[in-house]
């Protein structure tokens, strides 16, 4: 199975920027099932229901959320009447939605979708998400019950987010981080064939302060004083993220490539 992930959808800019190259990329890499993390779609925060059908007009098979997952209002009603749409897994036990779904790839193949929050140095106490993972891994075995299964770890930590890519390692195609607009290096295969990234990185302008204007963020950095709201900076973007291949007799990944199109980023594809 081709998979395409991209990490997280930051205001107009990102919007636009998976308007106007998704579609060519999904073509290009020849993509089975591309997953998109929208939780900054919606002005830097949350997603609502107009900016999720974009994303889905786009090519995005599933969206995933993260710990600004209701920042929409109408996302608390909408996201019961979208199955495709992805919460965190373990966010409060009343939230609506689902934090995991299997999704038909093609083909009779079906790939699991689910995403957990980190808990170091978030500022809510969300439950464990290992425990959380652990649950939906041991229901809908890899290779089994599922021919690909994608983890997108929502988290702060680069050891958190290290430390569940090794925990799912071998029953887990892909394990990615989100949540911190920065593109980690470490694109890698673990030892048991899950490929891993620590983050995905933004959908986005980077020349801003992880997606937002600069000069709100350096005025709260230097002065310890705010004056303003954030507000999404709408220059260029580039699509960051990672595409990975893998075995469909046991859903183990074989090519694990990171993502960056458009924008400033120095730009990498797969060949």
């Amino acid at each position: 199975m081709r998979i395409l992930f991209l990490g997280d959808v930051m205001g107009r800019a990102g919007r636009n920027a998976v308007a106007e190259h998704l579609p060519d990329l999904r073509t290009r890499l020849r993509a089975d099932f591309v997953v998109i993390n929208g939780e900054n779609a919606s002005n830097g925060m949350g997603l609502n229901a107009n900016h999720a059908a974009a994303l889905f007009e786009a090519g995005a098979d599933c969206v995933t959320l993260g710990d600004h997952a209701f920042d929409q209002k109408d996302m608390m009603t909408h996201i019961a009447q979208d199955a495709r749409i992805i919460r965190p897994l373990n966010y409060a036990k009343d939230a609506p939605g689902r934090g995991v779904n299997v999704f038909d790839a093609g083909r009779g193949r079906r790939i699991m979708v689910l995403q957990a929050l980190g808990q170091t140095f978030m500022k809510r106490p969300f439950a464990d998400p290992f425990s959380a993972v652990e649950a939906e891994l041991k229901r809908v075995p890899l290779g089994a019950r599922a021919d690909a299964i994608l983890v997108d770890f929502h988290a702060e930590a680069t050891s958190e987010k290290m430390a569940m890519g090794h925990w799912c390692d071998g029953r887990a195609s892909l394990v990615v981080g989100t949540h911190t607009h920065v593109p980690t290096g470490d694109a890698q295969i673990l030892g048991k064939g899950t490929a891993y990234l620590t983050d995905a990185g933004m959908c986005g302008d980077y020349d801003s302060v992880i997606g937002m204007e600069k000069a709100e963020p350096m005025r709260r950095f230097i002065t310890g004083m705010p004056k303003g709201r954030f507000t999404p900076a709408e220059g260029e973007a580039t699509l960051a993220g990672v595409f990975v291949v893998t075995d469909d007799k046991t859903g183990k990944a074989t090519s694990c490539q990171m993502i960056r199109l458009g924008g400033r980023l120095a730009q990498s594809l797969p060949e």
